[in-house]
């Protein structure tokens, strides 16, 4: 059953990403997708170089330094008093420590370049208008089940279909997912528009009690990215719904005029309510497996969620050369490979909005004061377990071109 192709329900990062990785190792795969054509909503992500080891597996990597933005530090102030806590720089020292550079890309960019490099293969059929409803599978093969369309049949299923995977739902039938209450508000503005004093060439994060602000440049500095994020305890999930600007702004009263003035230069905001899931240490049904949100959600805080997703794709593309037509053990090679490393940077999304972006009082004193006695060597230590590794067991095998 080997010439069947590899099914892969999502065409978002994540199942491009899959599709691009199965091509390079000769595979075939069929994309299906809900919405009518592809693209990406939202705006700038942050690609750390674990996320550029995985570009240059992909085949990607150069156009993905392309379209990047290489910013010098992660920078970390204190939102209440516009103090510095901590910048960690990213030139070469990094670069040579974690082996790739730190850069952050429009979301859309980074899918456009998945995009083409499917696109351009033979191996991979891109359907959209495609709406899963499940699957079914036997001993040598299973099968899609679409709605109002014939089902189709592959060697193997993979769900990407992100946070409410309909794959995910049928294998795990976890329900709903866990809403934080955390609220996030997104906008992008020209450069001009951004306030002179606070261009700063980082991903610079605002901390505070119960909230805080990035900011950093994209497009080559034609724009900004702004994002801000508060506790407001909704319950209900939210997803890309306008705002007013006033609504942005409730409860930031506290917060210090130089990172408050963000929020008045914003605009065209949009409202995103953060959720997640509980790691699970099981996504695979015999020929079938979860990739990215659909496997492991997690919270924006980590900054690694779509780095995940790739690394996904990597992995799987290398478990499915190494097992050849033997599709169920080299699905759970696959998750073997993942499980505890994505697991941990869902806990560690979750600790970090609580300890670093949110604490007050006391325990922003402690995190001040625990930060600003690191080196930058120290930072590097600290972060080789997420930016310095390939996400794969055998790192061999992952080659980087740059």
């Amino acid at each position: 059953m080997t010439d069947l192709p590899i099914l892969i329900a999502g065409g978002g990062i994540g199942g491009l990403a899959a599709a691009c990785g199965l091509a390079r190792k000769g595979r075939r795969s069929i994309v299906v997708e809900q919405a009518s054509s592809l693209g990406e909503i939202g705006a700038g992500i942050q690609i750390g170089p674990n996320a550029f080891h995985a570009f240059d597996y992909l085949g990607v990597g150069d156009e993905a330094r392309a379209n990047a933005v290489y910013i010098d530090a992660l920078r970390l102030m204190d939102a209440k008093t516009a103090e510095d806590i901590c910048s960690i720089p990213l030139g070469e020292d990094f670069r040579a420590h974690m082996g790739n550079p730190y850069a952050v890309v429009h979301r859309a960019d980074l899918h456009g370049a998945l995009l083409r490099a499917c696109e351009s293969s033979p191996l991979v059929d891109i359907r959209t208008s495609h709406t899963v409803e499940g699957y079914d599978q036997d001993a040598t093969s299973v099968s899609l089940r679409l709605r109002d369309r014939a089902p189709i049949r592959g060697a193997a299923l993979i769900g990407a279909e992100g946070l409410r995977s309909q794959i995910r739902a049928q294998m795990i039938g976890d329900g709903e997912p866990r809403i934080s209450g955390h609220t996030t508000y997104r906008s992008v503005i020209p450069t001009e528009q951004m306030p002179e004093d606070l261009r700063w060439n980082a991903a610079t994060l605002w901390a505070g009690p119960k909230c805080h602000i990035v900011h950093y440049p994209l497009k080559g500095w034609k724009v900004f990215n702004l994002v801000v994020t508060y506790h407001r305890d909704v319950q209900e999930a939210i997803a890309g719904r306008p705002v007013t600007k006033a609504e942005v702004a409730e409860g930031f009263e506290h917060i210090h005029p130089k990172a408050r003035q963000i929020i008045e230069h914003g605009d065209n905001w949009k409202l995103w309510v953060l959720c997640d899931r509980e790691p699970i240490s099981n996504w695979v049904d015999h020929r079938v497996a979860l990739l990215g949100d659909a496997a492991h959600p997690m919270l924006q805080y980590f900054a690694q969620g779509a780095c995940m997703a790739m690394e996904d794709a990597v992995a799987l593309a290398h478990c499915m050369e190494h097992h050849g037509p033997d599709v169920e053990k080299a699905l759970q090679s696959y998750q073997d490979m993942r499980r505890v490393r994505t697991a941990r940077v869902q806990m560690n999304s979750r600790l970090i909005g609580e300890y670093i972006y949110h604490p007050d009082d006391a325990k922003a004193a402690v995190r001040n004061q625990v930060m600003r006695g690191m080196s930058p060597q120290d930072w590097y230590q600290q972060l080789s377990w997420i930016y310095g590794s390939t996400g794969l067991e055998d790192s061999s095998t992952l080659q980087t071109n740059h």
